[in-house]
C-alpha cells in the first residue's frame, strides 16, 4: 500500500515537463473510477471461474496511470496486492499481460531484463531486444528501476551474464554515453565516424569491434543515420551488410538491432512480431513483451509498419495465431483493424 501511495504522489512530478511525441494504442479514459474498476475486478476475482473478460476489459482500455489508481483502491477493498490477486486468479500467457500492464514501462523491462538473466543460461535474445532499443531515456529509467526493484546495479548483472564483445557491447549502451541530439550538423566528424567504421572493418583483415562500440554506442542517433549514409562513399557494401560480414553471433544480432532501430524502431518491433508469428502459434513471450512495452508508446505506428510490410494487419495476425483470453487481451491493446 506505501509503495502504491508513493507512486501515486510521484505521478504528477514523473509526468511533466518535455516528452517525445508518442502513438499509443491505449489511451486514458474520460470518466475514469477507479474504485468501480477496482471493484469490478473483486467481484470477477471472487466469480467461480473467474470472470477474465471484465479484467481483460478493465485493464487493457486504462493507462498505465490509471491502472495504478485502480491498483491502489483495490488494496483499499479487497486488502491484498491487486497484482498478487491476479497471479493467484490467472494462468499462462493471459497471466504474463496482465501482470505486465500492472507494472510501469521500465518496470516491465527491468523485470524482463532480469528474468533474462536469472537461473542457468541467459536469454540474450531479450538482453538485445532491451538494450539495444529502448532510447537514452528509456534506459536511464530502466537502470533506476531496476537499481529499486532488485537492490542490484543493472551494468554488473550484464557484466556477470555475457561475455567477450557482446559484453563490451552491451555495457557501452547500458552506461549511456550517447551525445543528445544537435541541432549543428557536425559533416566533418560524419566523414571522419564514417571512414573510421570502414577502417575498423571492412577495409582490414579482422574488426576492430573497440572502435565500433565507440562510434554506436556514443554517437547521437541523427549523427548516425548520417555517417550510415556517408559510409557508403567509402565502403562497397552498406552498414548492415558490412555488419553481417564482420562479425557472428550475438554480436552480430546486437549491432544490427542498434542499426535497425537507428533508421526506424517501429519497423524494428513489427519485423520482431513477424518473425514471432511465422508458421503456426506464435512465440507468445516475444508478442506479449513487444505488445505490453509498447502500447503506451507507439504501437499504432507498430500497427502501420506491420501492415506494409505484410501486406496483413498486425490486429489479423495475432488473431490467426493466438487462441482464448491470451488472444482477447492481446487484441484489444492492439486497439483495431487496419
Amino acid at each position: 500500500m506505501a509503495l502504491v501511495a508513493e507512486y501515486l504522489k510521484q505521478l504528477t512530478l514523473t509526468h511533466t515537463g518535455g516528452k517525445e511525441p508518442t502513438f499509443p494504442t491505449v489511451r486514458p479514459i474520460r470518466d475514469f473510477d477507479p474504485s468501480r474498476d477496482a471493484a469490478r475486478i473483486d467481484t470477477a476475482i471472487k466469480t467461480k471461474g473467474v470472470d477474465e473478460q471484465t479484467i481483460i476489459d478493465i485493464l487493457t482500455r486504462r493507462s498505465c496511470d490509471q491502472r495504478t489508481y485502480i491498483a491502489f483502491e483495490y488494496e483499499k477493498i479487497a486488502k491484498k496486492d491487486m497484482s498478487t490477486a491476479l497471479k493467484g486468479a490467472l494462468s499462462g500467457s493471459v497471466e504474463a499481460v496482465m501482470l505486465g500492464l500492472m507494472k510501469t514501462p521500465a518496470e516491465y523491462d527491468a523485470s524482463e531484463l532480469k528474468g533474462s538473466m536469472k537461473g542457468l543460461g541467459t536469454d540474450e535474445e531479450t538482453l538485445i531486444e532491451i538494450v539495444c532499443s529502448r532510447s537514452t531515456k528509456e534506459l536511464a529509467e530502466i537502470k533506476k528501476v531496476y537499481r529499486e526493484m532488485f537492490k542490484k546495479e543493472l551494468e554488473k548483472d550484464v557484466a556477470g551474464d555475457t561475455s567477450g564483445d557482446f559484453a563490451k557491447l552491451l555495457m557501452a549502451l547500458v552506461q549511456i554515453k550517447r551525445d543528445e541530439p544537435s541541432n549543428v550538423i557536425d559533416y566533418e566528424q560524419i566523414d571522419h565516424d564514417a571512414r573510421a567504421l570502414y577502417e575498423a572493418g571492412v577495409k582490414r583483415k579482422g574488426t576492430d569491434v573497440v572502435t565500433w562500440i565507440a562510434i554506436m554506442s556514443e554517437r547521437s542517433v541523427p549523427h548516425l543515420q548520417k555517417v550510415f549514409d556517408r559510409y557508403m562513399s567509402y565502403s562497397p557494401y552498406d552498414i548492415k551488410e558490412s555488419i553481417r560480414k564482420e562479425v557472428k553471433g550475438d554480436l552480430e544480432k546486437s549491432f544490427l538491432t542498434l542499426v535497425e532501430c537507428f533508421e526506424n524502431r517501429q519497423l524494428y518491433f513489427a519485423s520482431r512480431l513477424s518473425e514471432a508469428m511465422k508458421g503456426k502459434g506464435a512465440k507468445d513471450k516475444v508478442v506479449t513483451r513487444i505488445i505490453v512495452s509498447r502500447c503506451e508508446v507507439d504501437l499504432m505506428k507498430i500497427r502501420s509498419e506491420f501492415k506494409k510490410q505484410n501486406g496483413i494487419s498486425l490486429y489479423h495476425t495475432v488473431s490467426d495465431h493466438t487462441k482464448g483470453d491470451y488472444q482477447k487481451a492481446l487484441l484489444s491493446l492492439i486497439g483495431g483493424d487496419d
